[in-house]
């Protein structure tokens, strides 16, 4: 606990990076600056201003009558986030209205994007996923999104996670990826790629590593988006992807969630992944939720972000600005 608590003091205080590698034969510089819920990033190879508003872990556990028949696997976290306290403020506040606020804070800060990072939803609700729509319609917010490990999860349900998250990505959450491939996508705005990985089990498909390849390979400056965030040195190990110790053997999760373990440890093919994304020349940060902690870790002179739970209200308000 002492540990966690002294992450979250370095990421409430400005922090520096800077790192100087070859993109495409140029030399490519960033700068990250970063002050709790405020980012900047600088970097000398984008020419152009971009805005994102990053959230994750809202929790929603909205529902109606069309959720009767899995009341079974949804009665835990149906009831985990009913009241909450702001992130800033300390009030009362609760998920849908945490929800609101803050897309009508993105709106009125001018935000190009919202990123929704996972865990929006506590458990696959239609409910919930039209909650979401309406809220990002009305404030006529552009958004993308990939899934946490909960936004697709009905506890207790038989089926291997991968077969379930599967499912319901498809019969529940598709509305939400507005026909983007679930499994990994990505969207160039202002001139700045951003990639969305489903990390929600902690294991890497072959064609999301390939994925990541093809987009270091194209050189542009990217910043990528997933649930789960990386592995970094002293991090505990439900922390990150890439962790040496991952594995059923340290799994303390599964029976409350009523799920399957994990697997028996990373495969080289999750490592792959790993050093792909923190060695990756056109890398301007990594954006992750899970943890509902505000963090960050440098790893290879680059920044590894962890947002603050949204139930909560919690954001991260990123902006991305051409060096000077």
């Amino acid at each position: 606990m002492k540990q966690v608590v002294c992450i979250i003091m370095v990421a409430m205080c400005a922090l520096y990076s800077i790192s100087e590698v070859e993109a495409r034969g140029r030399r490519h510089e960033v700068t990250v600056v970063s002050n709790h819920e405020q980012v900047k990033i600088y970097s000398s190879a984008v020419e152009d201003t971009l805005r994102i508003f990053v959230i994750a872990d809202t929790h929603l556990w909205l529902s109606d009558e069309r959720e009767e028949p899995y009341r079974e696997y949804s009665q835990r976290m149906a009831a985990a986030y009913h009241h909450t306290s702001h992130f800033r403020s300390g009030a009362a506040t609760n998920p849908e209205q945490a929800f609101r606020q803050t897309v009508a804070l993105a709106k009125a800060r001018g935000a190009d994007v919202v990123a929704l990072v996972g865990d929006i939803l506590s458990y696959p609700s239609e409910r919930a996923v039209e909650f979401v729509q309406e809220v990002m319609q009305q404030a006529e917010m552009p958004y993308f999104y990939t899934c946490g490990n909960h936004d697709w999860h009905y506890e207790g349900m038989q089926g291997s996670s991968r077969d379930l998250r599967k499912r319901w990505r498809e019969e529940r959450l598709a509305p939400l990826f507005q026909g983007y491939n679930p499994d990994c996508y990505g969207v160039t705005v202002n001139g700045v790629r951003l990639l969305f990985v489903d990390s929600s089990n902690y294991l890497i498909e072959p064609q999301q590593l390939k994925f990541i390849k093809q987009e270091v390979r194209r050189g542009e400056p990217f910043i990528l988006f997933q649930h789960i965030p990386m592995y970094a040195p002293s991090r505990p190990v439900g922390y990150g992807i890439g962790h040496h110790d991952w594995g059923a053997k340290t799994d303390g999760g599964y029976e409350i969630e009523r799920r399957e373990r994990w697997a028996e440890g990373h495969t080289p093919l999750d490592y792959d992944y790993y050093d792909a994304i923190v060695k990756a020349p056109n890398l301007l940060a990594t954006f992750a939720g899970h943890v509902h902690t505000y963090g960050v870790d440098v790893i290879a002179g680059r920044s590894h972000f962890t947002v603050g739970a949204n139930f909560s209200a919690a954001y991260y308000d990123v902006m991305v600005l051409p060096m000077r």
